[in-house]
């Protein structure tokens, strides 16, 4: 049987060296000093191998996210562990949002499981409708979710998800829930769930440093559950050390004092994010209620080798499922770079 390529992501700055890169989602302050220290210093510990329990990190995780230590895996960034968890359950049918994070699909397929997808709609903003509640059915498995999503920036309400949980608890359905780019919205805290994973032992959270820390040159990423025996057995999926040394400082180091730089995060991304949606709209771009720090965007058919060929990569999203030619997204960088990449769409 003739396997499917694998799908591009966005980042490929190694073939395209010398332009804006706007295809990767990461937090345009950049790297935190604090962070470039530590990996400075982990040089002079490399001889040694990383500590496989990650305590020092997991520690400063737990303070962060307000939760034990031993509810806590880490994991060589989120892609990782999303692996780990389909390897771990095994399930055999699983329901994924289509547009949503290719990963979740390649999981699945590792282990041969069957994915039905449920299609998120142009005509309703590509918010997830009451209606999927209904496709709970005890046939599946697992599902994966993703607040907010990518490529899409829209979220689930919490309300929305605890109706969710409710009915994959009594399915048995394992969920998967991708926050990734939960600390970039406004107002998280209406829509994380870490504080009901007592209630919802069938609950796995599974969160990266990859974006809002901007490190994901380094792969960096855990998961949050009560289920100890889903920890477990995904900790035998993964191989032995699989968090390197820097990696592991700069996970700590990231967490020392992230408030304030969350914080700024926060209101740089939103000011910015609300500057370009608005610009674009009236060039008569159509560009879609993202809450974080991305745009998704139609355009025509051909804007990505456009953009490449005038010094931006932006992505190109028709090799979602679900989405077709003229899909984009684009992400919140530099006020700088921002208004360059507008510049260039306003002539065209």
């Amino acid at each position: 049987m003739q396997k499917k390529p694998r799908k591009l992501h966005g980042g490929d700055i190694y073939r395209h060296p010398d332009v804006i890169d706007f295809s990767v989602n990461t937090n345009p302050l950049g790297t935190p000093e604090s962070v470039k220290r530590a990996v400075q210093e982990s040089v002079a510990k490399i001889e040694h191998y990383p500590d496989v329990r990650c305590e020092a990190l997991r520690e400063a995780i737990s303070r962060f996210e307000q939760v034990n230590m031993e509810e806590i895996l880490c994991g060589n960034g989120a892609a990782e562990l999303f692996f780990a968890a389909v390897q771990a359950v095994w399930p055999q049918k699983a329901l994924v949002i289509a547009p949503s994070f290719s990963e979740y699909e390649e999981a699945l397929r590792s282990v041969g499981a069957e994915v039905e997808y449920y299609y998120l709609c142009e005509e309703d903003n590509f918010q997830i409708r009451g209606d999927y509640v209904d496709k709970l059915s005890e046939e599946i498995d697992m599902i994966f979710l993703c607040n907010p999503n990518n490529p899409t920036g829209q979220t689930i309400d919490r309300d929305m998800l605890i109706k969710i949980l409710d009915r994959c608890k009594k399915q048995n359905i394992v969920v998967i829930l991708d926050e990734c780019f939960l600390e970039f919205l406004d107002e998280p805290n209406r829509y994380e769930m870490s504080d009901l994973r007592g209630e919802y032992p069938n609950l796995l959270i599974i969160k990266a440093f990859t974006k809002i820390f901007s490190m994901p040159g380094l792969r960096l990423g855990y998961a949050i559950s009560s289920n100890q025996d889903i920890l477990e057995e995904m900790s035998w999926k993964l191989q032995q050390w699989n968090v390197s040394v820097p990696a592991q400082m700069a996970g700590v180091a990231a967490l020392e004092k992230p408030k304030e730089y969350i914080r700024q995060t926060r209101e740089y991304v939103s000011g910015q994010r609300e500057y370009m949606r608005n610009i674009m709209k009236m060039m008569g771009y159509v560009v879609f209620a993202s809450k974080a720090n991305y745009l998704f965007f139609k355009g025509r058919p051909g804007l990505e080798k456009e953009a490449l060929e005038a010094g931006f990569l932006i992505r190109d999203c028709q090799n979602y499922e679900g989405l077709s030619e003229g899909f984009y997204r684009i992400a919140v960088r530099t006020k700088e770079e921002n208004e360059r990449l507008i510049t260039w769409l306003g002539r065209l």
